[in-house]
């Protein structure tokens, strides 16, 4: 008979496995910490260099240090600085045609030896591009062609061969983080720019303005609170679907009322006739809860949500109707779940004006 099988000859192998792991993180952030700790003059000056580029930041690395490579022209483009990615192998067969006298070209090797990066050297100096190196040592190849070497010195790899690109992608990927962000920094990249470069997907819907995402006027029922209950219904129309409420403005275009679907039903509750032409300002909601043109669309949801109501107007400074969120055209705009922390919720807006009865929706 087999020997049963004991708890601890379960447990050591994962324990083994997840010590490998931390090793692994821990090596690599000790990497990044030192190549943080080497940072000097020439960091400062590729930060100087890369502000003041008239052109554009090139990116190119082959294998491993490609991905990063990849990967940081994204950063860039998204944080304000106008990058592409230019893959080694394909630039001696027409991608140079992407790089120009103005531009300037970060290049990625841990050797600076790579066949592919030293082969494309002169051909990127000879088009006038300016190199700025992420590598080992300004001795190899690649450090005597560029202007700016930033080094990342001689790295041992978390791989327990020391092959596998592991230390030095995460120090290239770091350095390179540090160049995209200190420029964003300086040029006063603002969250403002971040929203327009992330319109769509979780980041876009937290930073978008409540302008972008409402129905605009031209599609919302808007009336004057000086009408009656039936000319309001039989004189307001808009094509397409409607919304459910009705915005109602005073004889300065201001927001003075709303009516809504669940006004209509509680007149209908009413145990004394439904006089349809009544005033229509006898019976809607008066200082409705609003919401300005500037907040962010993210807040704006929540604020459907917490206050359980179906319709948010939207108002310029002055009070005047700018358009509507209805909640049944956000259905899906944000996914469960995400973090309402994310975007601070402004103060809860009641629109009130002098002499007018307050009734809360």
């Amino acid at each position: 008979m087999s020997s049963p099988i004991r708890q601890h000859d379960i447990v050591s192998p994962r324990l083994a496995w997840i010590e490998q792991g931390q090793a692994t993180i821990r090596h690599e952030a000790e990497v990044m910490l030192r190549v943080a700790d080497s940072l000097d003059e020439r960091f400062a000056a590729a930060v100087d260099m890369i502000q003041n580029c008239q052109g554009d930041i090139i990116l190119s690395g082959i294998g491993k240090a490609g991905h990063v490579a990849t990967k940081l022209a994204a950063t860039f483009a998204s944080t304000g600085t106008r990058a592409h990615f230019l893959h080694p192998a394909e630039a001696i067969h027409g991608d140079l045609g992407r790089v120009g006298d103005r531009d300037i070209v970060l290049m990625l090797s841990q050797s600076g030896e790579t066949e592919e990066i030293v082969r494309l050297l002169p051909m990127v100096r000879g088009l006038g591009a300016t190199i700025i190196a992420i590598t080992s040592s300004p001795r190899n190849t690649l450090g005597k062609a560029a202007s700016i070497v930033l080094e990342l010195g001689g790295i041992v790899e978390a791989c327990p061969l020391n092959l596998a690109p592991t230390a030095s992608t995460a120090a290239m990927l770091a350095m390179g983080d540090a160049l995209a962000m200190t420029v964003s920094q300086h040029r006063g990249f603002r969250q403002e720019d971040f929203a327009r470069y992330h319109p769509g997907g979780s980041l876009g819907r937290k930073l978008a303005f409540v302008e972008e995402k409402m129905r605009p006027l031209a599609e919302c029922r808007v009336a004057s609170d000086q009408l009656s209950l039936r000319e309001v219904f039989r004189k307001v129309r808009v094509s397409g679907r409607r919304t459910g409420a009705v915005m109602l403005t005073d004889e300065n275009g201001r927001l003075s009322g709303i009516f809504t679907d669940s006004d209509l039903a509680r007149l209908f509750e009413r145990d004394e006739p439904l006089d349809i032409d009544c005033p229509i300002a006898s019976v809607m909601t008066r200082h409705p809860k609003a919401t300005f043109a500037g907040t962010r669309f993210q807040a704006a949801l929540h604020r459907l949500a917490d206050d359980k109501i179906s319709e948010l107007p939207v108002i310029d400074a002055d009070g005047r109707p700018l358009g509507m969120l209805d909640v049944t055209d956000m259905v899906g705009q944000l996914p469960p779940g995400e973090p309402e922390e994310d975007v601070a919720d402004p103060p809860a807006l009641t629109i009130r004006f002098p002499n007018q009865d307050q009734r809360e929706a």
